[in-house]
């Protein structure tokens, strides 16, 4: 071969090596994905940080005579629309009886209601059944045993393990006029009633509450309140109820605004605004009406 015809040759070789490599190349770059498809794919997820502004829950105190310490108050704070169509009456319904033993504890009407002590005697514990996480708080029962003597009761606390399904644990005047206390405990039946004369209703803004966070309490209600409202962004929201009795607002929606308060008979209050003032019981002009 001559001296021309190789150096022809290896101009070719060299010219096939250059375009091999600008291919490789190319494919590589092609299955490589760009910053844009990397983001829209299905398998990359964002880290999202979560934050809760609610102040912890307070401690409940309960019926237990053993000393038994209370459950741990799991805080609820979504808010949803005010739709919907979950039944207003919990396991406590209208006319309906229910039957248990009736016990006492030394209580001031205090405890996991989270209302205040009171001198008026006539308070009860109910059982964690049918307490239903503060569904029960503030109902009024009438509780009879089997001698005929009854008793009507203001529920104000929970009563814990070993407390049964049905039993109610009472103050120690109210069982007083069902029987003596030698006796221990009584079998009893009980239902729920709607007492003639109550004051209006109160709202109470939960201690820490603000136009950024607020937890709203109805007091003195004479009928159970299966739902509470806000009035914020023209529209109603409903706030879900903690354990502890109150209606929280985690965002702030509604509060400081107009209320609507619907019993478990479906009757609903709208209440006008009452300012933010934590820790204070502002009393209304409104109030259930019986059934």
């Amino acid at each position: 071969m001559t001296g021309r015809r190789r150096a022809v040759l290896g101009s070719l070789v060299a010219v096939l090596v250059v375009a091999a490599t600008v291919v490789v190349l190319v494919v590589t770059r092609a299955d490589r994905p760009t910053p844009a498809a990397a983001a829209g794919r299905s398998d990359v997820t964002p880290a999202i940080a979560t934050t809760s502004s609610a102040p912890p829950a307070p401690t409940t105190t309960t019926s237990a005579p053993s000393g038994t310490p209370p459950p741990t108050s799991a805080t609820t704070t979504a808010t949803t629309s005010a739709s919907g169509d979950a039944p207003l009456a919990g396991r406590i319904k209208p006319g309906v009886p229910h039957s248990g033993v009736a016990t006492f504890y030394d209580t001031d009407g205090t405890g996991a209601c989270g209302y205040d002590a009171s001198a008026d005697p006539l308070n009860a514990a109910m059982n964690v059944a049918d307490f239903e996480g503060s569904l029960a708080c503030g109902a009024y029962i009438r509780v009879q045993a089997a001698n005929g003597a009854n008793v009507t009761v203001r529920i104000t606390n929970l009563c814990p393990a070993p407390c049964r399904v049905g039993q109610v644990d009472l103050n120690p005047k109210a069982f007083d006029r069902l029987g003596a206390r030698n006796l221990g405990e009584l079998r009893v039946t009980w239902k729920l009633v709607d007492p003639p004369s109550v004051p209006d209703i109160s709202l109470r803004y939960k201690d820490g509450s603000s136009q950024y966070w607020c937890g709203i309490q109805v007091i003195g209600h004479r009928n159970p309140v299966a739902r509470l409202e806000v009035r914020a962004g023209g529209s109603w929201k409903r706030l879900q109820r903690t354990d502890y009795n109150y209606f929280l607002s985690e965002s702030g929606a509604g509060c400081g605004g107009s209320v609507a308060v619907t019993d478990i008979h479906g009757e609903r209050l709208v209440i006008d605004p009452l300012p933010v003032k934590p820790g204070v019981s502002q009393p209304t002009s409104r109030q259930f009406a019986r059934h």
